[in-house]
């Protein structure tokens, strides 16, 4: 594993706990950055930051306000401002068409997954500002760009974070922080558990690779759009998709 600087870096990644989430904490910590987990499962996510060198945990429902800002407040108690997020949180909801999904399974998918990015912006990326740094990595979806039958609500909500990762890079392109997206096909985790096996064949029929990618493959892409060698791309939409891309 090649080694990105990020000595001296304090990060926050909602959804640490586990999957993709844990894998970046893994990566971010290995390259001297010092991790705090956000993760509404306070157990798991007090689990996952003992078993890291570096690691802090704290419990926050990034659908919630009140949640996010006192968690903002507990992390600048632990270790002070913040130089990079990665908004990591989200599930996939149920897998129907869109006119058997109830309101209900429509709205949970899109507040953790796109409400849940905006809150979390919304609360860090202005202390960024005003340090003149900060690196902000949004965990969008291939299904974002294409659209995936039976995930009407999780295709909706990962197109919605990369209109807000374009937008909100725009926004602060001039002032030291960099704002990206990645668009991951499927990554092997147990977000797969909430998902008809009908459905998981679909998604790995579109790989052309053949398989899924892996939480190790989403950290690496991170890491580097997490560090200062990342300068002069902000905005950009980075595919994980095995050659499922097709724009």
């Amino acid at each position: 594993m090649n080694k990105i600087n990020l000595e001296g870096r304090k990060a926050i990644v909602t959804g640490g706990a586990r999957g993709i989430g844990y894998a970046i904490c893994q990566r971010l910590t290995g390259s001297g950055a010092r991790c705090v987990i956000w993760d509404r499962d306070e157990e798991a996510a007090h689990e996952a930051a003992r078993s890291l060198s570096g690691a802090e945990a704290i419990a926050v429902d990034v659908t919630r306000e009140e949640s996010v800002e006192e968690a903002k407040l507990a992390t600048s108690a632990k270790v002070g401002g913040i130089d990079i997020l990665v908004n990591n949180a989200g599930i996939a909801g149920c897998s129907k068409k869109l006119w058997e999904c109830t309101p209900e399974e429509w709205q949970e998918v899109l507040q953790i997954d796109l409400f849940g990015v905006y809150l979390c912006c919304r609360a860090l990326v202005p202390g960024m500002i005003a340090n003149s740094y900060g690196r902000v990595v949004n965990i969008a979806s291939i299904a974002g760009k294409e659209g995936n039958p039976n995930a009407s609500h999780y295709s909706a909500a990962k197109a919605g974070v990369i209109g807000l990762t374009k937008s909100l890079a725009k926004e602060c392109a001039q002032d030291g922080v960099i704002v990206n997206c990645i668009t991951p096909a499927v990554i092997e985790t147990d977000i797969l558990k909430q998902i008809s096996q009908e459905h998981i064949d679909y998604m790995l029929s579109r790989i052309p690779m053949g398989r899924f990618g892996l939480t190790e493959e989403a950290a690496a892409l991170t890491a580097w759009l997490c560090s200062e060698d990342c300068s002069f791309t902000t905005g950009g939409v980075f595919d994980l998709s095995g050659g499922r891309a097709t724009y």
